[in-house]
């Protein structure tokens, strides 16, 4: 975010710190801790996400661009991971037969099997390394939490 006059920030006090580095490490483990829990299914989060994706998509197929939106990946990690996960036999790049410039990415029946074994893996991960450990109330203030900041980015990003 750019300074666009020479006021002096607002450093953070100790409260405002302790949450805030509190969330960095938490999220920076947590996210480290679920890949390596899928790391026995040769997937990454990313990969997982992907796949995730493609999985609730019609005819399990996405725009490239679209995909990349909904995965929260830049355009160009997406092709990176695509190439990877291409070789893999997960997913294949289609033309778009009316965007000459356009690709879609489509889950390949190996790609489905992928999915559908880690998935179980995945959510129990998740459940013992994050849900189980908030109550219900957590769960709830914590999504609205996530939505206002999610909400403050988007607005920065128009």
């Amino acid at each position: 975010m750019a300074r666009e006059n020479a006021t002096p920030p607002r450093w953070l006090n100790p409260t405002e710190m302790a949450a805030w580095r509190r969330y960095i490490v938490a999220s920076r483990r947590l996210l480290e801790a679920l890949d390596a829990d899928l790391a026995d299914h040769e997937l990454s989060m990313p990969d997982y996400e992907i796949l995730a994706q493609l999985s609730d998509a019609p005819d399990r197929r996405m725009r490239m661009s679209e995909l990349a939106d909904v995965a929260m990946l830049s355009r160009s990690r997406l092709s990176h991971r695509m190439k990877v996960m291409e070789k893999e036999g997960w997913v294949r790049r289609e033309a778009c037969p009316i965007d000459k410039r356009g690709f879609f990415a489509v889950m390949t029946p190996k790609g489905w099997k992928a999915i559908v074994a880690a998935a179980p893996d995945h959510v129990d991960s998740v459940r013992g390394r994050f849900v189980d450990l908030l109550s219900k109330d957590d769960q709830k203030v914590l999504a609205e939490i996530f939505s206002r900041v999610e909400e403050g980015l988007r607005k920065d990003l128009s």
